[in-house]
């Protein structure tokens, strides 16, 4: 009971986001609920010390140090301002976004490309005189959709790969036609609810603008990202070449160590900590069995209704604590390897279902909030048919 009561509050802070009356934030929540585990007993120092998935961990924290050398050096802005200044006709501007956010996410971490679009899209429809929602909202759901490709798209992904073994190639390969075909109704939802803004054809002129690049740490950055990828691919251990990779990049004498260190997300990797050990505290009281019973009775060994449940879940707590339910028992279904890319593709894939289904949504919001507000209900016309008609593709293509 004491550890159900411990996950139940946990998990309800995660889903309101914060703890009512308090200045507790989910970090704060995942702390205390992996410290209440170990003062009542729950778990012993060393149980909570041996939860911790340190792979998920040192992959999560490599692709940071690597995402922020590639971010000062200027890489994503240059790309993007590039293409997107290219892009002659309303359709072909928000092709551009598109196509930029999901084909960077697939690799970098979908919150950075949010973090590097938002302002530059919000500069380039203020010159064009263009009505900045839809490109915006493009920003946010190509970013899901593209991250769902890769194991290292995004957090809850990189988690599935160290949980599940399944080699990066083969996450790739099962995941990636469910991206394209996502991209593509992303372009088709945004263009046909915001059809008076992309009826117009008329052509788009963009001056160009300087963008501040160093060289010098952009090619470094983007040798260490190619042989990172090339070697994922090739079927090294994923956390072993990404924190090899990011330490590499630590070797410099153009670039003080404290803005990197500045652009690595603390909070996220100990919350994960503390999820882990809140996690393992379930299992061990034998709740994961009770939840597994209650499991069977939806037929989650089936991909349609692992799907749903994952996407409904994700959406109430947040799809990396969600991820981190179906933990232990994933493992005991007839066919573990389809239930994890079926996890993994539902889980990103409903970040799209309303404002706050993922962080990358918020990161736009927020960065926007001073030029234009994005509400609930606008967000939710494009999110929730897009949410749906994704999650069936990607239902189907599993199949």
């Amino acid at each position: 009971m004491t550890a159900f009561l411990i996950f139940a509050g946990t998990y309800l802070v995660l889903a309101i986001g914060r703890l009512p009356g308090f200045r507790v934030d989910r970090t704060g929540a995942a702390i205390i609920g992996a410290s209440l585990m170990v003062a009542s007993n729950i778990l012993t120092l060393d149980e909570a010390w041996a939860a911790i998935n340190y792979d998920t961990i040192i992959l999560l924290f490599g692709m940071m140090i690597v995402v922020a050398n590639l971010r000062l050096s200027g890489f994503f802005t240059a790309v993007s301002s590039w293409v997107v200044e290219h892009a002659h006709r309303p359709l072909l501007l928000l092709a551009a976004i598109i196509l930029i956010g999901g084909l960077f996410s697939a690799f970098f971490v979908n919150d950075t490309m949010c973090l590097v679009l938002t302002p530059l899209v919000l500069e380039i429809t203020s010159r064009l005189g263009r009505k900045p929602v839809p490109y915006l909202l493009a920003v946010a759901m190509a970013s899901n959709i593209g991250s769902v490709a890769t194991i290292t798209g995004n957090p809850q992904n990189m988690m599935i790969g160290s949980f599940s073994h399944i080699p990066y190639r083969t996450f790739a390969a099962a995941l990636t036609p469910t991206a394209a075909v996502g991209l593509a109704l992303t372009m088709i939802v945004i263009a046909l609810i915001y059809r008076q803004e992309f009826r117009q054809e008329s052509k788009l002129t963009v001056e160009h603008r300087a963008v501040r690049v160093n060289r010098a740490l952009m090619w470094k950055s983007l040798a260490a990202s190619v042989a990172m990828i090339v070697f994922f691919f090739a079927g090294w251990p994923v956390p072993k070449v990404a924190v090899i990779a990011g330490a590499l990049l630590l070797l410099t004498r153009r670039i003080k160590p404290e803005r990197v260190y500045r652009e690595i997300d603390w909070s996220l990797l100990v919350m994960f900590i503390g999820l882990f050990i809140v996690i393992a505290g379930v299992e061990k009281a034998r709740l994961s069995d009770d939840l597994f019973a209650i499991a069977g009775r939806f037929h989650l060994e089936r991909t349609a209704p692992m799907a749903i449940f994952a996407a409904l879940l994700s959406n109430l707590v947040s799809n990396v604590p969600a991820v981190l339910v179906f933990k232990s028992f994933v493992p005991q279904l007839p066919d573990a390897a389809r239930a994890w890319i079926t996890l993994a593709m539902a889980s990103t894939l409903a970040g799209n279902l309303t404002v706050l289904g993922s962080v990358a949504n918020l990161i736009v919001m927020q960065r926007a909030r001073h030029e234009v507000e994005i509400t609930f209900w606008e967000y939710a016309r494009a999110g929730i048919p897009l949410t749906i008609l994704s999650l069936a593709a990607g239902v189907w293509l599993i199949r």
